[in-house]
Parts: C-alpha cells; sequence; structure tokens
C-alpha cells in the first residue's frame, strides 16, 4: 500500500495546477488480489483516472515479475 501510495502521489505531484503547494492523500482503497515472495522484485505502474482543479484520482496496479497482479489501488489526492 505505501509503494502505491508514493507512486499516486508522484503522479499528483507532477500534474498539481501553478501556484500548489503540495498534496495529501484523502481517501486509498486497496485490493490485494495475489502474492509476492519475500525478496520477489514487484513493479506498480500508477495511471490518472480523472485530474482536476482541487482533487486528481489515480489508479496503481502492482504485479509480480511474470504479470501477475498482486494489488490494485485506487486513491484520491487532494491539491493543497
Amino acid at each position: 500500500m505505501a509503494f502505491a501510495d508514493t507512486l499516486g502521489a508522484i503522479g499528483a505531484f507532477l500534474n498539481l495546477p501553478e501556484g500548489a503547494r503540495g498534496t495529501t492523500t484523502i481517501e486509498s482503497k486497496t485490493n490485494f488480489l495475489g502474492a509476492a515472495s519475500t525478496g520477489e522484485t514487484v513493479t506498480g505502474e500508477t495511471t490518472p483516472v480523472q485530474i482536476g482543479r482541487r482533487l486528481s484520482v489515480w489508479q496503481t496496479r502492482i504485479a509480480r515479475a511474470d504479470g501477475k497482479s498482486v494489488a490494485l489501488v485506487t486513491q484520491t489526492q487532494l491539491v493543497l
């Protein structure tokens, strides 16, 4: 969850409107879909669902090296 939250926050930060001070997560939902073994490398891909003036919504898919999903995270970021 922390990995996905960080990726979504980076996406939101990179899309802040001019004059904004930052961003913060106001909602996050995680669906755990599978497992990854200790020490196994996972990757995360974050895509915007909606980018607005005050809020942005991001979806992050965490997957194992073989492509199988580990988690799907949807989060809402508030522009500060």
